[in-house]
């Protein structure tokens, strides 16, 4: 019977309900010491399980690892999964039927994904994420391979087809491929820099009426691309 358990968690309530609060509490555990940093101890304090639950549910410290990086693209695919799946219909619908991508149809969908990403990476529930995102960018491990494939490059590439239709260039261009990381840098600047920002901004904390102000900001960015084309012509 243990021989069993060990290979599968039981599939009750209960054991479901550990799991999370465990890759929960690794995310956090994990994105502020590393994986080096973190012992097994100081993880299993922080979920309140056991030493012997991380090999239980999850293998080793190796497999916590993989697991909360998988965590980490669940939590963030529930908030952009749906508007992803939405224009990535619609765009391969475009290709089927031989269309273009209009421009401003491109602008509407490109100020939804960056006002999403605002909503998503502003506010507090995402200082765990990014710590985590930020050590995989600085060490990258296979944890950062499968976020940058299951989710980053996916969420890019879409990018930089909106931004090509706008500017009226090849997506795969080194042009495009810069513009669409310059202006991600511009919405994730108020995570990764959270402190500088709110210093600067003399804002006490990020609450609903910061978060709207920087989604209207996102529009701004968005309405800035290729103006000076526009005004040259």
């Amino acid at each position: 019977m243990t021989q069993e358990h060990d290979n599968e968690p039981p599939a009750s309530a209960r054991a479901e309900i550990a799991r999370q609060k465990m890759l929960s509490a690794a995310l956090d555990v994990f994105g502020r010491y590393g994986f080096d940093g973190a012992s097994t101890r100081q993880l299993a304090e922080a979920a309140g399980v056991n030493l012997q639950a991380i090999p239980y549910y999850f293998g080793s410290k190796e497999g916590l690892y993989i697991a909360t990086a998988e965590y980490l693209m669940m939590r963030i695919n529930t908030h952009v999964g749906d508007m992803r799946a939405r224009v990535g219909a619609h765009l391969l619908a475009l290709d089927a039927a031989g269309k273009p991508l209009g421009e401003a149809e491109a602008r509407h969908f490109l100020t939804e994904i960056l006002q999403t990403m605002v909503t998503l990476f502003v506010g507090r529930e995402s200082e765990s994420w990014a710590r985590f995102l930020i050590r995989e960018q600085m060490e990258p491990t296979e944890a950062f391979t499968r976020v940058y494939q299951g989710l980053m490059r996916p969420m890019i590439e879409m990018g930089r087809r909106l931004i090509g239709a706008i500017l009226h260039e090849d997506a795969a261009s080194e042009h495009v491929r810069l513009r669409t990381f310059t202006l991600l840098g511009s919405i994730l600047v108020f995570r990764v820099a959270h402190a500088a920002v709110l210093a600067q901004m003399e804002w006490n904390g990020v609450g609903p009426e910061q978060v709207e102000t920087v989604r209207g900001l996102a529009a701004e960015l968005v309405d800035a691309i290729g103006a000076s084309k526009g005004s040259a012509a």
